[in-house]
């Protein structure tokens, strides 16, 4: 569990999985990713794959992830699902609060990709010191058939202000 002011980001439960699915299945939610039909999944199938969450004072508003992808490399994702939590810095805190973990637990780098389209998500991560590595055009389909996500890749190779608990 990380932890600071307001926020936490934990593990997912089985309870959460209701509105991991929902979030899952909103295209509005899921339309960056390439899924603006949502992912039709059910709660089972979530529960297969549970996350991690994100609170604001214990209101689930997101979810988030890591992977290992090399040695001392971690890959990450977050989505802010409520949308009345978004244009307000948290992504930005719990992007902090991740990655700020994640160098206390032993990674060096961290990588990431978005639509090159997300321009809001782009600041931030500039502002947290990722850099761009490089852009891939027609990489990947989205759910309708079409090439119409960029993605860029990001890597962070220094150590940033983080938020901590």
């Amino acid at each position: 569990k990380i932890q600071y002011e307001n926020l936490t980001i934990r593990q997912a439960e089985v309870a959460d999985a209701k509105q991991l699915a929902a979030w899952w299945n909103d295209g509005a939610v899921m339309a960056h990713a390439g899924f603006p039909n949502g992912l039709g999944t059910t709660e089972e199938e979530v529960i297969k794959d549970l996350r991690m969450v994100i609170e604001e004072s214990d209101r689930l508003i997101g979810e988030c992830n890591y992977r290992n992808v090399a040695d001392d490399v971690a890959e990450i994702g977050i989505k802010i699902c409520e949308i009345d939590c978004q244009n307000r810095g948290v992504g930005r805190k719990v992007l902090s609060m991740l990655i700020g973990w994640l160098f206390r637990n032993g990674y060096s780098k961290i990588v990431l990709d978005t639509n090159l389209t997300n321009t809001r998500a782009h600041h931030v991560y500039e502002l947290l010191g990722f850099h761009k590595v490089r852009t891939n055009i027609d990489s990947w389909k989205d759910q309708l058939g079409k090439y119409t996500l960029y993605f860029f890749l990001i890597g962070i190779y220094i150590r940033v202000a983080c938020y901590t608990s």
